[in-house]
């Protein structure tokens, strides 16, 4: 005769849970989801990692941090600034860097971790653009990480301004100029942000109020809408044996994935306190503090929005009088072209289908060579916004290089109408070569490097047929319809 054991109290209290929020089927759904296994996936990871460091330095450094422009003397370890006139968020930032334990660590990794967190967003937003992974139905997720990337330039210009030291108020300067250079409502836009005339006494206050609290936790609620996306729509993956459209191939997110998944976070943990310990990133007390009267020589701003002040450096310094108002063009046209760049990249997917015609779901990826005039398309936006990178450090580039900075200057003019159009042009024609390529390849197999002499004195090069699995990832795509070109919809290509 057995009896029956009573439950323990853990077992109790996951049927107490269970019971209420249907935890057990949660977990047994998704616990076990499947990720596919390609080494591009790991780009989102990067980008999420980065967000929670971010988080995580930014909670330490708000303790310590002071969002104030009331002028105060700073007596504090920095000998060289000692008797300066000051305001309060720049000499909190001195203390921060000199007398708080690990201060400057945290304020070097929070700042490596914004660089590494943009840049991560924009290589996966590529790798999904190259791949065609926001094609139907992830058009919104793609949406969402676009606007995850366009509130992380706003949230990194913000906090890149708080310590209000020289080379940050100089950025302040470009802020101001662009919206004064607003037909009609410029001066009430420039009154408002900063509480007055220029530079006012209000503009740490508010932009720390935005920094800390309303985009990060507009980004934190994007983050987890994109997350649960994903795991509703499933993820992607590219061709190959055993994949289709309605299943995927990899690893349980239970136990290897997460497994795995908080290895790689520790990894990008410590590069990025690896980058803070040896590389100084923004030494504000180099710079001094924010004068208006002064203007930091070889300002430069982070690299993300680079390609913003490139847009204003190069543009002729045009201007025009229309019933009595007198519009600045050469600030006024590149402030509506900037927007204008990252809106191509939000609105493409949709472009993409209506143009193509392409109604189906995809959860197979493209291979960027088999859409040529896409992968054309995103390598002429890499390369205008490279040529506008170099444009945003016309100076820096002419001292270097030992040129005038006007020859300088109408280089990169001429290469922002003729650089992208080479570029689509060139990487169309490659993507084109290597189909022609990836053709041979299944028709006559694998060049071998071996030479054979037929019995009639011929030479040829033995060629090794590819195997099944090599042929279905060549062979499973098919031919997409071209955006160049109009053909009725039922008609295959």
């Amino acid at each position: 005769m057995s009896t029956r054991e009573l439950p323990g109290r853990g077992e109790r209290v996951a049927d107490w849970f269970d019971g209420r929020l249907g935890i057990h089927t949660l977990g047994r759904k998704y616990l076990r989801k499947v990720f596919p296994d390609h080494w591009s996936f790991l780009l989102g990871e990067i980008c999420l990692y980065s967000f929670v460091v971010l988080i995580l330095t930014g909670v330490y450094l708000t303790l310590f941090f002071h969002p104030s422009m009331n002028e105060v003397t700073y007596h504090g370890s920095y000998v060289p600034l000692n008797g300066v006139r000051m305001s309060e968020a720049y000499a909190s930032t001195l203390d921060i860097s000199f007398d708080v334990r690990g201060g400057l660590l945290m304020r070097q990794v929070h700042h490596w971790a914004a660089l590494v967190f943009v840049a991560g967003m924009l290589t996966h937003m590529m790798r999904h653009f190259f791949t065609g992974s926001f094609r139907k139905p992830r058009e919104v997720n793609w949406v969402f990480g676009w606007s995850l990337l366009l509130l992380a330039l706003f949230e990194g210009l913000f906090g890149y301004s708080l310590p209000d030291d020289l080379l940050s108020g100089t950025g302040m300067r470009f802020v101001n100029g662009a919206l004064l250079s607003v037909p009609v409502v410029g001066t009430y836009l420039s009154m408002f942000l900063f509480g007055g005339e220029y530079p006012g006494h209000d503009i740490v206050a508010r932009f720390y109020s935005l920094h800390i609290l309303v985009i990060p936790g507009i980004m934190a609620a994007l983050v987890v809408a994109h997350l649960i996306l994903v795991v509703y729509h499933k993820h992607t993956q590219f061709a190959g044996p055993g994949r289709t459209e309605r299943n995927v191939v990899g690893t349980p997110f239970m136990p290897v994935y997460l497994a795995k998944a908080g290895g790689f976070f520790f990894l990008v943990f410590g590069a990025l306190a690896l980058m803070a310990a040896v590389a100084s990133i923004n030494p504000v007390w180099s710079y001094g503090p924010y004068r208006a009267d002064q203007v930091s020589t070889g300002a430069q701003p982070d690299w993300y929005l680079g390609f913003a002040e490139g847009l204003v450096r190069i543009m002729p310094g045009w201007e025009i009088t229309l019933w009595g108002h007198t519009l600045v063009l050469g600030v006024l046209i590149p402030i509506v072209v900037f927007p204008l760049l990252l809106v191509l990249i939000g609105v493409y997917p949709f472009v993409e289908a209506r143009v193509t015609g392409d109604k189906g779901e995809h959860h197979l990826l493209d291979r960027p060579r088999n859409r040529p005039v896409r992968t054309g398309i995103g390598a002429a936006w890499i390369s205008l916004y490279l040529v506008l990178l170099a444009g945003g450090g016309n100076d820096i580039v002419a001292t270097r290089l030992h040129l005038s900075i006007n020859t300088v200057t109408w280089a990169i003019r001429i290469a922002v109408l003729v650089v992208p159009v080479a570029a689509f042009v060139v990487t169309r024609r490659i993507c084109l070569g290597l189909q022609l390529q990836d053709r041979e390849r299944v028709l006559h197999g694998r060049e071998t490097g071996v030479i054979k002499r037929l019995p009639h004195g011929e030479y040829v090069e033995v060629h090794e047929p590819l195997s099944q699995a090599q042929l279905h990832t060549l062979t499973a795509h098919q031919r997409p319809g071209e955006l160049v070109r109009h053909e009725p919809r039922g008609n295959p290509r």
